[in-house]
Order: C-alpha cells, then sequence, then structure tokens
C-alpha cells in the first residue's frame, strides 16, 4: 500500500559519486509518495545524516565509501538506529555481500545494475517493515540452507576475515590493510592466517587465484 502523499517516505542516500545521487534524485523524485531528505558521500556523513533524520526514513547505502568497510558502517549504523531501514544500493555482486549485508541488519540488498521500478518497490517494502531481495538472492539462499557444511571456504569466513581476504587478493600489503582499517599489523596477520587455514591456500598468490576462481573480485 502507498504511503498518502503529504507522507512520503523520507529517503536518506549515502554514496560518494555526486553522478550516482544526482540519478536517484531524479528518479525518486518521480513519485509522489517519496522524498530525499539528505545525502551523504562519506561515512562521517553518513552517520551524521542517520543521527539527524527522524522517523519514517530509509537509508539507501552503498557498500564502497571513503571512511570505513560498509559492513561496518552498516553495523555502526544499526546500533545507533536499529529502526531505521537500510536497503544496501551497491555496485558489489550479491555473491559478494548480499548475505553479510542482511547477516549484518539490511532490511535489503539490490545491486546498481537493477530497473528503477525494482528499486522503488525495494524501497516501499522496507519502509513497510519488510526485507527486499531479489528473485536469484531468493532462490540461493533457499539453496544454502541445504547446503550445510558443503559451502565453500569464503562462506564460511567472518565478516572481519573475508573483509582481510579481500584485501589481500586485490594485491594490497599487510601493512597497507592495518592503515587502511585501523588495526594492528599483528592483528591483520593472524587473520590473514586464519584466512590461509580456512580457504586452503598456502600464499597470496593461491588466495588471489581462490578469489579469481569464485568470481569474488570487482
Amino acid at each position: 500500500m502507498l504511503l498518502k502523499e503529504d507522507c512520503p517516505i523520507r529517503i536518506l542516500v549515502a554514496d560518494d559519486h555526486p553522478i550516482v545521487r544526482c540519478g536517484l534524485r531524479h528518479i525518486l523524485g518521480g513519485f509522489s509518495d517519496m522524498a530525499i531528505a539528505g545525502e551523504a558521500a562519506d561515512a562521517q556523513e553518513t552517520l551524521a545524516a542517520v543521527r539527524s533524520v527522524g522517523d519514517g526514513a530509509v537509508l539507501l547505502l552503498d557498500l564502497s565509501m571513503p571512511g570505513t568497510d560498509g559492513l561496518d558502517l552498516l553495523e555502526r549504523i544499526r546500533l545507533e538506529r536499529p529502526e531505521l531501514p537500510v536497503l544496501v544500493l551497491t555496485i558489489a555482486p550479491e555473491d559478494q555481500f548480499a548475505v553479510r549485508a542482511l547477516r549484518a541488519g539490511a532490511a535489503g540488498y539490490l545491486v546498481k545494475g537493477s530497473s528503477p521500478d525494482e528499486l522503488v518497490l525495494a524501497i516501499r517494502k522496507v519502509s513497510s517493515g519488510g526485507r527486499y531481495v531479489s528473485a536469484s538472492l531468493a532462490e540461493r539462499l533457499a539453496r544454502d540452507l541445504t547446503k550445510g557444511a558443503s559451502r565453500p571456504g569464503h562462506e564460511r569466513l567472518s565478516d572481519r576475515e573475508y573483509q582481510i581476504f579481500r584485501n589481500l587478493a586485490t594485491g594490497k600489503s599487510t601493512r597497507a590493510i592495518s592503515e587502511e582499517l585501523a588495526l594492528s599489523v599483528k592483528t591483520v596477520s593472524t587473520y590473514r592466517t586464519r584466512v590461509f587455514e580456512k580457504l586452503g591456500v598456502r600464499n597470496n598468490a593461491e588466495l588471489a587465484a581462490y578469489a579469481v576462481r569464485h568470481h569474488l573480485t570487482d
């Protein structure tokens, strides 16, 4: 059911690309039951917007923004505003982050290649208290329920381990990762060891090959 025109869904847009924010304003501005309530271009701006917005809002959140890891930001938002529906709208394919985002508290997950109609449908769904996933993701979630221990190694990594794995797979050094994530080099090295053990790889080259083989690189 649509909201009344005098009570629109108030939408926060968190994305570091101006052209994406402009596009969303253009798309959503054509619907009388929606209104842009604010925009953010990095993690700090997103947190500030989340803290100030009132009830009845929906956050459209990109997972790749300056300031922090996307899943970390999502968890912080959920701690501060657990009642705020968060619809992840990102370029990252579903098989890379969708399940992790939903586990972290997202109300829905949508890739940027989706149609405007699907975006509007997803916003309305999460605004009304529901959850939104695409048909392909719903099928995958149902399939995963029957897999159990047969899931591939990367799906058994914790969110932090997966974060380290993704950074290593792009060729970043342990020190670079520690600086980016504000972790000690020793801590990153510990996570690196755990990742290697869970994925059954011996070095960064094998880890990168694993990422390519499972289509986990951008």
